[in-house]
């Protein structure tokens, strides 16, 4: 399931990160490396504080890293944040309650000074996109979590830049609803062919969402497995019952394992 094009959008090398605390130094991240192509869906797993979220901070110029080096689209971090290279998705949808959906996604777009038919214009696009086209209207009261997170997404899809980081965006979702949200992250991806970074700790929806999934160890974060995953692009929800599937899964499950053992 390898995308046809080459081109590497985002590069850590011998990346680390150190917060440094009153009472002692926190290692967040240690010695990672990593290259996503264009047009990957990589999803990244681990245990609670391994540093999988800090990761996804420093490439959205949200972190500094003390060591390495990290470039996105050629750039640093901190220059590609302000060239607004990526959307940010973040673990709660965060919709302002006195704004109707369409002027959440808006917001954004007034605060970058698009003009109003241009921000009238990608609204609509993005509101087809996510299927939301009959809401726009609504407060984010008036709509379930599911659709909420989906809002969310269109917000940050609303400056159509290449690379959609997202974090943990389904995780307080009950499992139909989340099955639901998988497939439409699919097929907004096979329509967009954005680049996503997508963290989670979930096993099947690593699986089920990326082509590529990077294993993390416990504090100090460090990558212990890359997978390539082999399955096609074009999955129904019933792959997870494929061997190729159970395959995966538990080879992202012996990863998660070795970095355990390896703390």
């Amino acid at each position: 399931m390898a995308p046809t094009a080459t081109k590497t959008v985002i590069s850590a090398e011998a990346l680390d990160l150190t917060f440094q605390t009153p009472d002692a130094p926190v290692h967040a991240l240690k010695d990672v490396s990593l290259n996503i192509q264009q047009g990957d869906f990589v999803s990244f797993i681990g245990p609670s504080g391994c540093g999988k979220t800090t990761f996804l901070r420093c490439i959205a110029g949200l972190e500094t890293p003390t060591g390495g080096k990290l470039t996105v689209n050629g750039m640093t971090a901190d220059e590609a944040r302000r060239a607004r290279a990526y959307g940010y998705v973040f673990q709660a949808a965060g919709l302002y309650p006195w704004r109707t959906i369409s002027g959440n996604i808006k917001l954004p777009l007034e605060i970058m000074g698009y003009s109003k038919s241009d921000q009238n214009e990608r609204v609509a696009r993005v509101l087809d996109l996510v299927e939301l086209s009959d809401f726009g209207a609504k407060f984010p009261w008036q709509l379930s979590g599911g659709m909420q997170q989906r809002a969310s997404i269109a917000r940050a899809l609303a400056f159509d830049a290449d690379i959609l980081l997202m974090d943990e965006p389904f995780g307080a979702l009950d499992e139909i609803v989340r099955d639901h949200l998988n497939e439409q992250l699919l097929a907004l991806w096979a329509r967009t062919n954005k680049t996503i970074g997508f963290v989670t700790h979930s096993i099947p929806e690593a699986v089920y969402l990326s082509t590529k999934i990077v294993v993390m160890s416990p504090r100090p974060g460090r990558i212990t497995d890359v997978i390539e995953s082999p399955l096609p692009k074009e999955r129904p929800l019933d792959i997870r019952d494929s061997p190729e599937f159970i395959d995966i899964a538990h080879r992202v499950r012996e990863g998660l394992r070795a970095g355990h053992s390896n703390d």
